[in-house]
């Protein structure tokens, strides 16, 4: 990733992120870390996250904690208990392949990160025996949708 005017985003992550998630720790995490995480299980301490999961009506749409693009649309092909007992075995949400908005996220190939189009640093593709699985920084999608 080139470096931008804000590390690897041209702009920091925005104001009042959604899940109440800290925001100096979303900035670190998405536009100065190739390679770190926020620590395992941390999307579990975010009740207002849990809450959003336990009383959707369908699936979530997770968006850019800097640009406001949607990333993921989860859970689809599976219940949200299955998508929850999968994020919380492996300590981050855990997307799949039919759940990423392909036009605005990006996995590079020599390391696996996952990456916004932007720029974003949003975690990892660490597959497994069912495919592809996108552990990813709750911090990094917890954006504002944005109208343009």
């Amino acid at each position: 990733m080139v470096n931008k005017s804000h590390g690897t985003t041209e702009n920091p992550v925005q104001a009042n992120l959604r899940y109440n998630v800290d925001a100096k720790t979303a900035d670190k995490i998405c536009s100065y870390n190739r390679h770190f995480a926020e620590y395992s299980g941390y999307f579990t301490s975010s009740k207002s996250y849990l809450e959003a999961l336990r009383t959707a009506d369908g699936p979530l749409t997770y968006y850019d904690s800097v640009s406001g693009k949607p990333l993921f649309i989860a859970p689809i092909g599976r219940t949200t208990e299955s998508f929850f007992e999968e994020s919380n075995y492996h300590g981050w949400p855990s997307f799949r392949d039919e759940e990423v908005v392909w036009e605005n996220v990006r996995i590079l190939k020599n390391s696996g990160e996952t990456v916004s189009t932007g720029g974003t640093h949003l975690g990892h593709n660490l597959p497994d025996k069912k495919g592809n699985r996108y552990c990813i920084n709750l911090v990094s999608i917890s954006g504002n949708p944005t109208t343009a």
